[in-house]
C-alpha cells in the first residue's frame, strides 16, 4: 500500500500544536496538504493563528495481524475559506452520502464562520510499517 491509497481511508488524523493540545480530525489529504474544517466552536483556529506550526499522525493498529502502519510529519496549517465542495468530500468519507449526514455536520457548511485548515507537511509523506 502506498501512502496515497493509507490516507484515502476514512481514518482520524490527530493534531498536536502549540497548546500543547491533541486533537483528533476528520481530514481529506489533496493536493500534498491535508485539510480539515474548524470555526469558531474550536479553540484550534486561534492557536494556529498565533503559532501555526503543528505536527500530525495517522495510524491504524490490526489487533487481528498485529499490523500497524503510520504516517508522521510536522508543518505548517494555514486557516483558509471554506471550500464546500472539499468540505463534503471530505464528510462523504466518514459519513456517507451528505443527505444522510446529521444537522450537526451539514449546518456548518452553510454557517459563514466555518473555515478550513490546510495543513501542509515540511517533507514528502512516508508510510512505516510499524508492525512487530
Amino acid at each position: 500500500m502506498d501512502v496515497n491509497e493509507f490516507l484515502s481511508q476514512p481514518l482520524v488524523a490527530r493534531v498536536a500544536n502549540n497548546g500543547p493540545e491533541v486533537r483528533p480530525v476528520w481530514f481529506i489529504w489533496e493536493e500534498g496538504a491535508f485539510w480539515w474544517l474548524t470555526g469558531s466552536y474550536s479553540r484550534m483556529e486561534q492557536i494556529l493563528v498565533e503559532d501555526p506550526r503543528a505536527a500530525l499522525v495517522v495510524d491504524t493498529c490490526e489487533l487481528a495481524t498485529s499490523e500497524v502502519f503510520a504516517v508522521t510529519c510536522q508543518g505548517t496549517a494555514q486557516i483558509v475559506s471554506l471550500d464546500r465542495a472539499r468540505a463534503v468530500r471530505k464528510l462523504t468519507r466518514y459519513l456517507g452520502p451528505e443527505h444522510l449526514w446529521p444537522v450537526r455536520f451539514s449546518a456548518p457548511l452553510d454557517d459563514p464562520a466555518t473555515k478550513m485548515v490546510r495543513f501542509t507537511p515540511d517533507r514528502p509523506l512516508r508510510l512505516r510499517d510499524r508492525s512487530w
